[in-house]
């Protein structure tokens, strides 16, 4: 995600990495390589690192593994992106953003140091990230991906002390392959030897794919199903590892997958044998997880204020098939509640909107199409309709914003409805920015 204008004093210099260092197609770690050399490579000087990859629920295993490790007292460093409002969030402390004067100092450094040697922005901006993290010193770092694994700018870290693998599905296939396999194969390149990797339930080619990894670089596997379980059993669910087995609350993120992201982040603290986090710890973490626009429930702001009381207004960045497959759980779970899931909708036309739609057609009559605003990768709101009835959905309209959009389904949905505004961070990012 490119940096967000909000006036502060570090998007000029994020706005001008930006224009002078574009995407590059070339997946390469040389160029950051190069850079943390001239750096002094930070890169080696940084605390236990926890390196996460996958496809759904980096950002929730991070954010529980945050929660747990910060009630038992440990300070805590991540680095976890997109971001939604600033740009500051991806980088932080014990849950607080870096500041603006510390991000200007870093990212001024960091250039001055690269001069004109080409580089992505996510390149550059991550050697920063190191550059803050190797002088913070504290007692871990959760470190997550951005795209892919193999080639990533954070795979840099060549001794993590853990490695977790989420679910793997079909997303940024453009870049990563066009099949499960391929996309798992790419993710796989965060297996480090003799480093254990978590691993959360994969569908068989995405199996394939890491055990084949983990063969040829001695990796060792914790996985799911066969060194590690999770179940839901009432208001609680059961862990059972190969050392642990806890009964532990419902995370305070709502939604089933919120359970498997949940284990695994359990699984993650059963192997990090020299951090003492007990089971309160644990628990404590799992009541007050912070991760925003992860079917988040707006409490208040404008949106709220031209819907009926009894409504509720959710916001979720999910954007690729299993997200939408999470979704439509959530929005069957609301019918049976007897409250009606409708959507405002908005997507980039680089993502497979069709597929992320499709499991929410079956429970969600109701949509309301926008633009993504200042995102000129987004659907136009007509082009995001057009997908929307294809996918099978009756009531389809575009709407000219977001306001307007929850607006006109507060006139034509009778009762109590629960409004969903998904289908991209970029929008949940708008939405935080302008109406919270």
């Amino acid at each position: 995600m490119t940096p967000t204008v909000d006036g502060s004093g570090s998007d000029e210099i994020l706005e001008r990495l930006t224009a002078l260092h574009p995407k590059l197609i070339d997946l390469d770690l040389d160029r950051v390589r190069h850079l943390l050399s001239k750096l002094g490579h930070p890169e080696r000087q940084l605390p236990p690192v926890v390196h996460v990859a996958g496809t759904n629920g980096k950002g929730s295993v991070i954010a529980m593994l945050h929660a747990a490790l910060s009630a038992a007292g440990y300070t805590v460093t991540r680095y976890t992106s997109p971001h939604l409002v600033r740009y500051n969030e991806r980088i932080s402390r014990n849950g607080v953003p870096i500041s603006d004067a510390e991000l200007i100092a870093l990212l001024e450094e960091v250039e001055a140091a690269n001069g004109d040697d080409p580089i992505t922005f996510f390149e550059i901006t991550t050697c920063a990230a190191f550059l803050y993290f190797a002088r913070e010193h504290a007692d871990i770092l959760l470190l997550e991906t951005g795209l892919g694994g193999r080639f990533d700018a954070t795979n840099v870290v060549d001794a993590p002390r853990l490695t977790a693998i989420t679910p793997i599905s079909l997303d940024h296939q453009d870049f990563l392959g066009e099949t499960l396999y391929l996309i798992a194969k790419e993710k796989a390149g965060i297996l480090k030897p003799n480093t254990t990797a978590v691993i959360a339930g994969q569908r068989p080619a995405a199996t394939d794919a890491l055990t084949m990894k983990a063969g040829e670089c001695g990796a060792k596997l914790y996985r799911r199903g066969a060194d590690w379980n999770v179940r839901l059993e009432g208001d609680e669910f059961l862990y059972r590892g190969r050392r642990w087995e806890l009964e532990l609350p419902h995370p305070s993120l709502p939604g089933r997958h919120q359970i498997d992201n949940a284990g695994q982040a359990v699984a993650c603290l059963e192997q990090l044998h020299e951090f003492d986090v007990s089971m309160r710890a644990i628990s404590d973490g799992l009541k007050t997880i912070d991760w925003p626009a992860r079917l988040q429930r707006l409490q208040n702001g404008p949106i709220l204020d031209r819907v009926p009381a009894d409504w509720r207004v959710w916001l979720d960045g999910g954007h690729n098939p299993a997200a939408g497959q999470a979704l439509a759980r959530i929005a069957t779970e609301w019918q049976r509640g007897g409250r009606s899931p409708v959507l405002v909708f908005g997507i980039q036309a680089h993502k497979h909107a069709a597929d992320f739609l499709g499991p929410l057609a079956r429970h969600v009559p109701v949509v309301r199409t926008v633009e993504i605003p200042n995102q000129p990768s987004s659907l136009t709101a007509e082009e995001a309709a057009v997908v929307a009835r294809k996918a099978g959905i009756a009531d389809v309209a575009a709407a000219t914003s977001v306001e307007a959009a929850v607006a006109d389904l507060a006139k034509v949905m009778p009762g109590q409805a629960d409004i969903l505004i998904c289908g991209s961070l970029y929008l949940a990012g708008h939405v935080l920015r302008s109406h919270t």
